[in-house]
């Protein structure tokens, strides 16, 4: 960054002062803030407030610069040594601390102690971690995963390994788009859960960690998704809102289901050509809440916010980037998996591809479809994604009989009269999805369990559907 840029004013990497501070405190929360995230400069010679280029006294700046630099590795733990020089701004000497990102993390102001000395960096200002983010730090700094972890007071059987084992196999099957990609998919074994962080072994005894509970009976309360759609652009009125529990891998399915429901389809204009589509660009959709549910904070109490306005999608996921990444760097394709475990299993299964691919491709596909770039803003301890419905010269009609755009009412518009309104409902799930299961055709129908289930035996035995898997992980897919 260049001095021009830190100028611009203060920022979640970049922080002024007049002059340097009799109490080294005022400044070294900064610095423990820098390392603990993404680094950071204090520039010292600049009024914070109205970014006024002030100066220190030429002739007492190397003793500056030596004390800047003293208090710095005497005042952090683990030692912080920054990189402190002197620069000259239309005629007067700034001198310009750098904080680079730390390793041990969490770092703290030796004085105060670990619990009241830790500062976290949000905006333009460092405040004080509360317990859940110093747990995030002291992770992070031992290289250790919270996903990875033994699930305190959790046993797993045999049976349930080999049931998980199953359905990721299932999955990553679903997920292929020809009989060659599906031949290449292999079996998950317990070795593998073992390898990824879902199992653990202790004693010669197998535990199941946080990852493999998420993956199976989720019993955290924070690891939910919440969905919902308002009238106009703000918060005030709900239309219709559903939290989505269960295993992760389902509760992406369902929010993504949620938002398609609830977004226009119909005829886009792109040059020549009409185009039947959803108003905004579906992989786009999935790949943003597979991101969230994939690197959220699950220490954070929050849960997973999916909300729909008249003017976007907004995704909010707890907890800040990770190892200190920072928005540019995700959007170039930079990325450190905060759950590692769940990062392997998705990626086995077919949810998410290569690491840090993610938002790099979201953000071709957007331009390709002709919406503007999604905007990622880091809100204090989440992050938030606004997705913006302004796409124009959509047709809310629709123009072809081979897709059943949802009414409002989410009754088929255009469907096929041989059919129920219920299997038509399916029908045009499957024209854009490889698969439905049982509980997405409660949610898609309004039904009940036992209704979904004689719906999706008679579809089958009118070969519109075939069941693939068993029990509580079988899926259909077209014919």
């Amino acid at each position: 960054m260049t001095i021009e840029e830190m100028l611009k004013g203060e920022s979640k990497t970049v922080e002024f002062k007049e002059s340097l501070p009799s109490n080294t405190d005022k400044y070294m929360k900064s610095v423990v803030a820098f390392a603990n995230g993404s680094g950071g400069s204090i520039i010292f010679g600049v009024e914070d407030d109205t970014r006024v280029v002030k100066g220190i006294p030429e002739d007492s700046a190397f003793q500056t610069v030596d004390a800047i630099t003293n208090a710095i590795c005497d005042s952090c733990t683990p030692q912080v040594i920054p990189n402190v020089t002197l620069q000259n701004v239309d005629g007067k000497m700034v001198i310009i601390a750098t904080i680079y990102p730390g390793t041990q993390r969490p770092y703290y102001i030796t004085s105060q102690g670990k619990e009241k000395g830790t500062y976290i960096r949000t905006s333009g200002t460092s405040r004080h971690v509360d317990g859940t983010q110093l747990k995030e730090l002291e992770f992070e700094g031992s290289n250790r995963y919270f996903d990875q972890t033994y699930c305190v007071g959790k046993t797993v059987t045999e049976d349930e390994i080999n049931n998980l084992c199953q359905i990721m196999k299932e999955r990553a099957m679903a997920a292929c788009k020809t009989d060659e990609e599906r031949g290449l998919v292999k079996d998950i074994t317990k070795g593998n859960l073992l390898s990824w962080g879902l199992l653990t072994k202790r004693e010669d005894e197998i535990f199941p960690t946080n990852a493999f509970v998420l993956m199976t009976e989720n019993d955290f309360p924070q690891a939910r998704i919440q969905c919902a759609v308002f009238k106009g652009n703000t918060r005030s009125e709900f239309i219709d809102k559903r939290e989505y529990d269960g295993p992760i891998y389902e509760q992406i399915e369902e929010a993504y289901q949620f938002v398609l429901r609830n977004i226009h389809y119909g005829a886009t204009i792109r040059g020549l050509y009409r185009v039947d589509s959803y108003e905004l660009p579906t992989d786009c959709i999935r790949e943003l809440i597979c991101n969230a549910v994939t690197h959220r904070s699950y220490l954070d109490e929050g849960n997973i916010q999916v909300a729909l306005y008249d003017d976007r999608l907004e995704i909010t996921s707890p907890g800040m980037l990770f190892g200190g990444l920072t928005i540019e760097d995700i959007k170039e394709g930079r990325s450190k998996p905060r759950n590692r475990g769940i990062a392997y299993a998705f990626a086995a299964m077919k949810i998410i591809e290569k690491w840090g691919t993610g938002i790099p491709r979201i953000i071709k596909s957007c331009k390709e479809f002709g919406i503007r770039e999604p905007e990622f803003i880091e809100m204090g301890m989440d992050i938030r994604v606004n997705l913006y419905r302004d796409q124009v010269d959509v047709d809310k009609t629709p123009i072809s009989a081979d897709k059943v755009p949802i009414s409002a009412d989410k009754t088929p518009i255009s469907a096929d009269k041989s059919l129920s309104v219920n299997e038509n409902k399916v029908m045009e799930h499957l024209q854009s999805n490889q698969a439905i299961t049982n509980k997405m055709v409660q949610e898609l129908c309004g039904i009940k369990d036992t209704a979904s289930k004689n719906l999706l035996r008679k579809m089958v035995e009118k070969e519109l559907l075939s069941a693939v898997g068993e029990k509580k992980s079988r899926e259909y897919r077209l014919k």
